[in-house]
């Protein structure tokens, strides 16, 4: 039975061969799974991008993505180089120097007086870490004329640390209100509008959450305490004094102060303000926008995630690219904050300001 059944299927395949049914077999079941794949693809490729697009969806809305996660494997992801216009970037410090140009530069014992009327004092501030609201638009031309390098160190300090907290808690402002939108599903046309304004000050022409979220935080006090006392000589520099410069920055198209060893029409200037305020702010917009400072950033938001406090000297090992001494520089910084204990002011907190104090200045 076996061999009939065998016998007659060589037999049924040899009539298919002679008469070609088997070439059109073979054709016919090509043509099939041809067909089958051109209508197929197009389906998968839908599925694929809606599924693309719905992801890219969540992620958007989803407060466990826009929380940053820091893994080294994923923090290429994180920020990527931004093109921006300098102009947005510096508009609202640009805005405050032109508010202030009628600025009053007070002499020492002016200055000095005021604090004690307003009993204004470091060592009170290092306890209570209360500072009183005195803002001063510009360093005295005395300053240099202190002889005793610690009280002059002081009263350093006692001009810039209420500057420095002022620009803190701006930010410290704008990071609750960015929180408070991101946990809504929807936002409000003002509040979309604020992001916007944020995007362009903080460079970030993608609109990006997540990096916003990270450009958008503080300066350790005692980090902008050192930078400041390193770069302007504790206030003495002709940067300091002639154009209110506190960090030194540069730029190639605002006004600015050309240094001495620099050629007259060729390259950068050290930036000038009306008001030492305005180069506390663009001081802070620089370390949170520049690509230098990516590394920064980075692990300043590691510091948030992980719920320690912003340590100016875990910080300051990022610096290394804000001068040409590079590591040099960082141990400098690393000095200045301990050998004066500027880690002191770090929780301290700007006290209101009051009709009574703004009369006195």
């Amino acid at each position: 039975m076996k061999k009939f059944l065998k016998n007659k299927r060589i037999k049924v395949l040899k009539t298919l061969d002679e008469n070609n049914l088997g070439s059109l077999a073979r054709i016919l079941l090509s043509s099939l799974i041809i067909i089958f794949v051109f209508y197929s693809l197009p389906l998968i490729a839908n599925y694929t991008n809606n599924n693309f697009l719905n992801t890219k969806e969540f992620r958007n809305n989803s407060k466990t993505v826009l929380a940053y996660t820091l893994e080294k494997q994923n923090s290429s992801a994180l920020e990527v180089d931004e093109q921006y216009d300098e102009r947005d970037l510096l508009v609202d410090i640009y805005n405050l120097n032109e508010k202030e140009t009628d600025a009053v530069r007070l002499d020492a014992s002016t200055i000095k007086q005021l604090y004690e009327d307003t009993d204004y004092k470091l060592d009170d501030i290092r306890k209570n870490k209360l500072v009183k609201p005195v803002a001063l638009d510009s360093f005295p031309r005395e300053i240099k004329k202190i002889e005793n390098i610690k009280k002059r160190k002081e009263f350093f300090i006692q001009i810039v640390l209420p500057l420095i907290l002022q620009e803190n808690n701006n930010i410290r402002l704008d990071r609750k209100r960015l929180f408070s939108i991101i946990n809504k599903s929807n936002n409000s046309d003002l509040e979309k509008k604020w992001l916007n304004k944020k995007y362009k000050q903080y460079g970030i022409p993608s609109k990006d959450l997540s990096t916003l979220k990270i450009r958008m935080d503080e300066i350790p006090v005692s980090l902008a305490l050192a930078q400041a006392a390193k770069e302007t000589g504790w206030g003495t520099s002709r940067f300091a004094q002639d154009g209110n410069a506190l960090f030194g920055q540069w730029t190639w198209s605002g006004e600015g102060l050309k240094p001495k060893e620099a050629e007259e029409n060729k390259g950068h200037k050290v930036m000038k303000f009306n008001v030492l305020q305005a180069s506390v702010r663009a001081y802070q917009r620089n370390l949170n926008t520049h690509k230098t400072y990516k590394d920064f950033r980075l692990a300043r938001a590691e510091l948030r995630d992980a719920g320690e406090p912003l340590d100016s000297i875990i910080l300051s090992q990022y610096l290394d690219k804000y001068a040409e001494t590079g590591e040099q520089y960082v141990k400098i910084l690393q000095k200045i904050i301990e050998q004066n204990d500027l880690k002191d002011f770090d929780n301290a907190k700007l006290l209101p300001s009051s009709l009574e104090l703004e009369s006195l200045i």
